[in-house]
């Protein structure tokens, strides 16, 4: 029995040395992507729009703020009041457009950068499945401390293929 156990933890080792690793690069893949391009230029076409938006809205501002002030001497206390709130009104408009059109940025881009990631990592799976790997570790992240790439498979361009570029 102890000639078993003896056995298997001397071929458990072998049985790990056996096993293979590859890597890749979403840093050289993500950015070539035609869906990565596609999606920037959106998400900027956007963003120029809402800068548009945003600038008639501080023209209209600026506008009845420099009318409120010719006319300011000359209005009752209540037209002042009134107009005085229609400006504060007209700049908290502005200011929530402003945030509304921040956080629609943000998730736009989080949902077409999430969709091309989900992109890859399918190609990520499949060359690994095709390849017989246990681990496909991206390098570009990070969070891994050390990759020995001599000892592991590079497969950015197998991936590359899969996803079109």
């Amino acid at each position: 029995m102890k000639k078993i156990l003896i056995a298997i933890l001397m071929m458990a080792p072998m049985s790990l040395m056996a096993q293979k690793f590859a890597h890749f690069n979403s840093a050289d893949i993500i950015p070539n992507m035609k869906e990565y391009t596609d999606a920037q230029a959106e998400i900027q076409k956007m963003a120029e729009q809402y800068d548009a938006d945003l600038k008639l809205m501080q023209d209209e501002l600026q506008k009845k703020s420099d009318e409120y002030q010719k006319e300011q001497a000359n209005l009752l206390d209540n037209v002042k009041q009134r107009r005085e709130q229609e400006l504060q009104d007209l700049y908290q408009r502005m200011q929530q457009s402003y945030q509304d059109n921040q956080n629609a940025l943000q998730k736009a881009q989080q949902d077409k950068l999430g969709a091309i990631q989900e992109k890859v990592m399918a190609a990520v799976k499949k060359v690994g499945e095709a390849g017989g790997f246990v681990y496909v570790v991206d390098t570009s992240t990070g969070a891994i401390p050390f990759i020995n790439t001599t000892l592991s498979t590079d497969v950015t361009d197998q991936i590359k293929k899969e996803v079109g570029l």
